[in-house]
């Protein structure tokens, strides 16, 4: 059969006057063919390559037919007639065809073909013939390349969120609206970011909301839960439409990501519920709801693929994560695709956050095949590229269950809001992802201020855009996801060219830049893994730690993943200081090693940086935030290695008694101190702030409260204190009458509250704790004794949770016990990782540790939640734990160690700092 083409044929006939030592003038010209019919994708490409063309100096003119003079360019698919007739006419023979996404360009003398394996592979081979003429400034005489991505899918997030909760709303409800979100309809901005994906040849775009459907489509049946007016709702319509057309002529598929179970404000208000509840069990009305606005999003928008969060917003690990996803949110995406007809599986992305995904994917693979898997990287840092343990595991077990795992790089709590471009470290994770957690995909946050996108934390007259800044965060990643096996030399050249030309500098001062980033880039990643709470961003890791967190990070919720997965085998602090005591071997990287790398690293990151300012040119401006950054790290490396040095003396301390060990941790902590002041010094007119996300949720080294404690400058009097305390208390150890610091005497006393349906029990020792048990209390702290607790049905907290309705007249404090087991038998202490809402009552800080004994069952430690004046519920998950009473708000809790452990326990040092 004979197949017509309608092809264009761009002839540029362009002259151009090349001065040279002949004065020979030179003419380049080149004809640009491709078929008329052919995808927005081709065409998109093929504009692209045109534009760089004509900036090397080939002009653009129609021509009715084939020229012979000049150079020719052909564009399309490995199977249009058109490329097959030039591959005969040309000889050119591919010994590999490209796959899904690949390309071929081959030629010689001038003539060239670009064939792409599909639509977007020729949109890729256009852009890698622009990228060559942008480096050679004209088009090879011979070219012969095959190339295809390693990675299925290639992404960026943008969070459609903010960094402060709106008035009366929870954790992820931000409304679509130009109040909330201005740049949302910014179409030039949407423009140019996509630009910048498909320039790195990303082929995916998330969009993160807590429940954006509110804001996109109308339910049929809960008109009213619609949460913005109708002309905010046709612009959302507008702007969604054009965002996805756009993002697929770029070759990138757009997907909506949303957590569950949240519902929007006017649907919550006009069925007397809340938003959002964790530990609420599945409600049919908001099933109902949320399965119909799935339908009518899939309806609306059929080319935008779905992100689920199973867990946060939901109970956790457990039955219901299994019900909602099979009964609730698959047969809404099946209700939405029969209303359009289709009988095909889009890919669904399950997140592997807070739920037990295997599980989810077992029940759910019957009833739609296509699922995909998303799992964080290093959780919500970047730390490893040797990753490993039970996270490496999940990872590894997740590939296996569907067609693409994707490696989630989130957050990068421990990176904000200096400027990040360590490529190599870079290379190094994105091969772990491969080889390690066997994945196929990657999801890239923005380097810094997540919540406080298009914009950057920089001090500028004009916000800057996070796009541009961090150019070289999306460049590197997206690069490796495409090969992550190219030559580690031939990456540093390509690199420091990169950078050369950026900043108007010869090779050797690109490389010193790249040099920069190197170093600078070993030094936030080892300072977390090795001395940090968490990998999650309740720890603002630039904003400094606390000696007591350094010293004693099991009270403040050591979230464990971060030592036996996302880093090198190796020692916290407490263990290298425990084997220093016992003259044990040390195992792996230790604290130690740790201090001295980066006190190196930080001192050769400012070397190298200041080798390259004398060669800079071009964006001086830019170049010297780069540069101030440098010192940022710098100080910060230092300021922490003497102060994780100062830990280690108190923590020998603990074993010794010898009052000179804390004498020898003093000048290391005043020295950590003074590099503290030079970070205000280099921040304080450069950064608006050091954290994005500025809510209760942060805890680490300080709350979060109202947008506080976000600068450095508001930390300095907290580590000042610090020093004092501790100059102070090691004097009172001195003194000939003190030994030992003396808890402050506290005797807590009942509020009135008025209960329904619950029963009072005394705690004191030998009182018993449950109605269905025999466990009694042996030993108790003494601020806790003859408060009147609640005495609770184990096996109903077990298989229910525990709610308990209360009326109070004063502000309150409840009291809750929460065992230290991580058994499901046992409700789980409030953890920020997997759960926003951890702190939406002031609980996520244990006040006393180990407070109560039980005969065989594991210590408790004692939480508080907060409530106003009024009606009142207190709602815990499903589990054992004691509510042990209500006290005034006002009261003063003790934070302190009781040491009431069957285990035993050794003493509490944090005292020695406040």
């Amino acid at each position: 059969m004979k197949i017509i083409f309608n092809i264009v044929f761009c002839t540029c006939l362009f002259s151009v006057v090349i001065g040279n030592a002949t004065g020979v003038k030179s003419t380049k010209s080149v004809t640009v063919i491709f078929s008329g019919s052919a995808h927005a994708r081709v065409k998109y490409g093929v504009q692209k390559l045109e534009q760089q063309l004509k900036m090397q100096g080939y002009a653009v003119t129609e021509k009715a037919n084939l020229q012979n003079n000049g150079s020719t360019i052909i564009i399309g698919l490995l199977n249009d007639p058109l490329i097959k007739k030039y591959y005969t006419k040309w000889q050119i023979h591919l010994n590999k065809l490209p796959g899904k996404e690949g390309f071929a360009i081959n030629g010689s003398s001038g003539n060239i073909i670009i064939a792409g394996a599909d639509n977007s592979g020729a949109l890729y081979g256009c852009l890698e013939l622009a990228d060559e003429l942008k480096s050679n400034h004209s088009l090879p005489i011979s070219i012969n390349k095959t190339d295809q991505p390693e990675m299925v899918l290639r992404g960026a997030c943008i969070g459609i969120q903010k960094p402060e909760l709106l008035p009366g709303r929870g954790t992820y409800e931000y409304p679509y609206t130009p109040q909330n979100f201005p740049w949302f309809y910014d179409k030039a901005l949407w423009i140019k970011y996509l630009d910048s994906l498909a320039q790195n040849r990303m082929n995916s775009l998330y969009l993160w909301s807590g429940h954006p459907f509110a804001s996109l489509v109308k339910v049929k049946d809960y008109p009213y839960a619609l949460e913005v007016d109708e002309a905010t709702y046709e612009k959302n319509v507008d702007i969604y439409n054009f965002l996805t057309r756009e993002a697929d002529k770029r070759g990138i598929w757009v997907i909506q990501g949303f957590y569950n179970i949240i519902v929007s404000k006017p649907f919550a208000e006009h069925n007397h519920l809340k938003t959002q509840d964790r530990n609420r069990h599945i409600v049919p009305i908001i099933a109902d709801y949320t399965r119909e606005s799935i339908a009518a999003f899939v309806q609306k928008y059929p080319n935008v693929g779905l992100l689920v969060t199973l867990g946060e917003a939901m109970e956790g690990v457990g039955q219901d994560d299994i019900d909602w996803f099979t009964k609730t949110i698959i047969p809404g995406v099946k209700d939405g695709l029969h209303a359009l007809g289709r009988t095909d599986e889009p890919p669904i992305v399950l997140r592997a956050h807070d739920t037990d995904a295997p599980s989810d994917m077992k029940y759910a693979k019957p009833l739609y095949s296509n699922l995909y898997t998303m799992i964080k990287y290093n959780g919500e840092a970047l730390t490893t590229y040797t990753p490993h343990g039970p996270w490496a595991e999940l990872h590894q077990t997740l590939s296996k269950l569907g067609p693409v795992e994707i490696e989630n790089v989130h957050i990068l709590a421990n990176l904000e809001p200096f400027r990040y471009g360590s490529d190599d470290f870079i290379q190094k994770c994105v091969q772990a992802m491969h080889s390690t957690d066997e994945s196929n995909g990657i999801h890239i946050y923005p380097q810094a201020s997540y919540w406080d996108w298009p914009y950057t934390a920089d001090n500028t007259s004009t916000r800057e855009l996070e796009m541009d800044r961090d150019w070289i965060w999306y460049k590197e990643w997206s690069r490796y996801a495409w090969n992550c096996h190219r030559d580690r030399g031939d990456e540093v050249k390509y690199w420091s060219q990169q950078l050369s030309s950026k900043y108007g500098c010869d090779f050797e001062h690109g490389k010193d830049i790249l040099d920069a980033y190197e170093q600078s880039g070993e030094i936030s990643p080892k300072i977390l893994r090795r001395f940090g709470i968490t990998d999650g961003n309740r720890q603002t890791m630039t904003l400094g730690m606390t000696m007591s967190e350094l010293v004693d990070p099991e009270k403040y919720g050591l979230f464990s993943l971060l030592y036996n997965s996302e880093g090198p085998e190796g020692e916290m602090l407490s263990e290298y200081a425990a084997k220093e005591w016992k003259h044990q071997p040390h195992v792996g990287e230790t604290p130690v090693k740790v201090i001295n790398d980066i006190i190196e690293e930080g001192n050769n990151a400012v070397k190298a940086i200041n080798a390259a300012d004398k060669g800079i040119t071009t964006d001086r401006v830019e170049f010297n935030r780069l540069k101030n950054d440098m010192y940022c790290y710098n100080a910060m490396a230092n300021s922490y290695a003497h102060k994780a040095k100062a830990a280690l003396w108190v923590l020998r301390y603990k074993y010794s008694d010898d009052v000179s060990d804390l004498d020898k941790a003093l000048p290391e902590l005043q020295i950590s101190f003074n590099y503290y002041q030079q970070l205000v010094d280099l921040t304080k007119n450069t950064y608006l702030y050091a954290n994005s996300m500025q809510t209760k949720q942060r805890k680490i080294p300080v709350g979060g409260n109202d947008g506080k404690n976000k600068t450095w400058v508001e930390l300095l009097p907290l580590y000042q204190k610090e020093l004092n305390n501790f100059k102070r208390n090691i004097d009172s150890l001195k003194m000939p009458k003190s030994i030992a610091k003396k808890q402050q005497k506290i005797q807590l006393v009942d509020a009135p509250v008025t209960l329904t349906n619950s029963s009072f029990y005394k705690v004191t020792t030998g009182s018993q704790v449950f109605a269905d048990t025999t466990a009694q209390i042996k030993n108790i702290a003494p601020e806790l004794a003859g408060l009147q607790g609640i005495k609770l049905n184990r096996a109903t907290q077990v298989t229910d949770g525990t709610t308990i309705n209360f009326t109070n007249t004063k502000p309150v404090k409840v009291l809750v016990g929460y065992f230290l087991s991580k058994e499901s038998k046992y409700l789980q202490e409030p953890q920020l990782e997997t759960d926003a809402t951890a702190n939406d009552y002031g609980q996520a800080d244990i006040k006393i540790s180990n407070a109560i004994q039980i005969d065989g069952l594991p210590p408790v430690n004692v939480h508080t939640y907060t409530f106003k004046a009024g009606n009142n519920t207190l709602s815990l998950g499903k589990g054992a734990c004691l509510v042990l009473g209500f006290v005034d708000d006002s009261a003063t809790i003790p934070v302190y160690d009781a040491g009431l452990s069957n285990e035993g326990n050794i003493k509490d040092l944090r005292w020695l700092f406040n």
